[in-house]
């Protein structure tokens, strides 16, 4: 699942020196659509300080109130696939930018608040947050620590206002809490790995105030100028380019009833409902809930042969103790070679390889073999094989439930369908048939602004971020539509990984538009 959570706060905080008179550390900027990071050396004159040093640094703060309805069911953060990125967009409109710098982000240990100032030519708009002040509650004035947010320390320490280091239970002792990136040209975004700070946040380890995004150690302190590092606030009026976190995590489902082959372990699963709701399989008088590891009994059989095989209860990117309620799932294989007997004579390898396939009896019951949940079939085909190193398959690719319109509190199952043209037409035909979805096994979705062009989610391979899943009825992925805009049309484009080759192809049919 690929999710994208936009900032709900931003301001930076200053104390540069305004007309060589006095420093304007009362000054905020929390509707201003950049957020400016510079640091000046020398380059103003103020009584009483030798060379100053001007500084600015920014604050940003999301609220993960999406994440947290996720732990618990689907989420689990501290599995390997489980990603979250700080992404910054840099302004580049042909201003002087540093080059060769670092910039480090630290977890605030204090809440801040926005502010409404704009004016950042003369710094004439007073609120908080400031360079002095953080926020302003019940009446009274709640100060940093250290001017700037500068007081620095260890996750747990009282009077600081950024966190350096922690120890967050996880088994890892004490470990660094900050992200800090290189900028080599001075033009690049910010893309930072945020992950164990968010899995702090949503742990209740680490409070969640927000980031604080500044110059890195001596280059705040050292006698050079860096003037002027500038990215888009979450006040831009480019909306794909306000400061955001993405978030990935694999809870794909691999369901392959319609793709077994012979020598290649696969996957069956079985979903069980009660009243349209997924619920675990109860059995036995006392109704008990069947769960966990080993709970059941998958049955593969045809004529002669059989095998037996245990279920569990699927677990994907969940709670690892917990599995997802009324998924079950039983993995194995079945060799080509194998020679026990299906019918008369003929053994399992005959029919592997004189037609290809073979269809099995499919039968989950308890582990006792006393009663049967559900009975269904699974047909094992032989891997494709060729001479040649290049086999190219063309499908297309539609979804087949979608809507127009959408509101940003959907959260939506689409259905795709696959079809491959070249194989249909190779394939003979005597009378109309069903077309079935073909099912491929690599499969990631994008989004794009059908209006700007931009690029709303991108494709997530790495940890399978945007991957299709499948079941017998065919491919489907899970999408939250708060993760677009309000008042935007979009499309959705796949990535396909099949027999070597990758290729784009776009839903031509879907438009969407997402309402309030």
């Amino acid at each position: 699942m690929y999710l994208i959570i936009t900032s709900s706060r931003d301001a930076y905080i200053t104390n540069k020196i305004l007309s060589n008179k006095f420093r304007a550390t009362d000054a905020n900027t929390g509707r201003a659509g950049t957020l400016d990071l510079f640091k000046l050396y020398s380059e103003s004159t103020l009584a009483g300080e030798t060379n100053p040093i001007e500084l600015s640094r920014s604050l940003i703060k999301f609220d993960f109130d999406k994440l947290i309805e996720l732990t618990g069911s689907i989420l689990d953060v501290n599995h390997s696939s489980f990603k979250c990125s700080l992404k910054m967009k840099a302004l580049r409109a042909g201003q002087a930018t540093p080059q060769n710098f670092r910039l480090a982000v630290f977890p605030l240990s204090q809440s801040f608040d926005e502010g409404i100032g704009r004016d950042v030519g003369s710094y004439g708009d007073l609120d908080a947050c400031n360079f002095i002040t953080a926020s302003y509650a019940d009446g009274a004035v709640v100060a940093w620590n250290t001017a700037g947010a500068d007081a620095l320390g260890q996750l747990g320490e009282s009077s600081i206002d950024i966190i350096a280091s922690g120890n967050l239970n996880d088994g890892d002792g004490l470990q660094d809490l900050f992200a800090v990136q290189v900028f080599k040209d001075g033009n690049e975004d910010l893309s930072v790995d945020v992950t164990t700070v968010v899995s702090g946040i949503l742990a209740g380890m680490i409070p969640n105030h927000g980031f604080r995004l500044s110059y890195s150690g001596t280059e705040e302190t050292d006698t050079k100028t860096r003037f002027v590092k500038r990215f888009f606030s979450r006040h831009s009026r480019q909306i794909y380019k306000q400061p955001m976190i993405h978030v990935s995590f694999d809870d794909t489902i691999h369901d392959h009833h319609r793709g077994f082959f012979f020598d290649v372990s696969g996957s069956v699963f079985l979903n069980n409902f009660h009243r349209g709701r997924p619920a675990n399989i109860v059995s036995g008088s006392a109704l008990t809930d069947l769960s966990g590891n080993n709970c059941l009994a998958v049955t593969i059989m045809s004529g002669s042969f059989s095998k037996v095989v245990t279920a569990s209860q699927h677990v994907a990117s969940t709670t690892p103790a917990v599995g997802l309620p009324g998924v079950y799932s039983a993995s194995f294989a079945i060799p080509m070679s194998e020679t026990s007997t299906v019918i008369s004579t003929d053994r399992v390898t005959d029919f592997a390889i004189k037609s290809g396939s073979l269809t099995f009896d499919e039968i989950w019951h308890s582990l006792d073999g006393t009663v049967a949940f559900h009975t269904g079939s699974l047909t094992l085909e032989a891997p494709t094989r060729t001479a040649s190193n290049f086999t190219s398959r063309k499908p297309s690719i539609i979804i087949t439930n979608a809507k127009g319109d959408y509101t940003r509190g959907d959260k939506v199952k689409f259905r795709v369908f696959a079809q491959d043209h070249e194989a249909e037409r190779a394939a003979p035909k005597k009378r109309s048939y069903e077309l079935k979805s073909v099912i491929l096994e690599e499969v990631y979705y994008r989004v794009r602004d059908t209006l700007s062009g931009d690029i709303a989610i991108p494709f997530q391979k790495t940890g399978s971020g945007t991957r299709l899943s499948s079941d017998s009825a065919g491919m489907y992925f899970e999408f939250h539509m708060s993760n677009l805009f309000i008042g935007r049309v979009y499309s959705f484009e796949f990535l396909i990984v099949d027999r070597g080759q990758e290729y784009v192809i776009d839903d031509l049919a879907l438009r969407f538009r997402v309402d309030p």
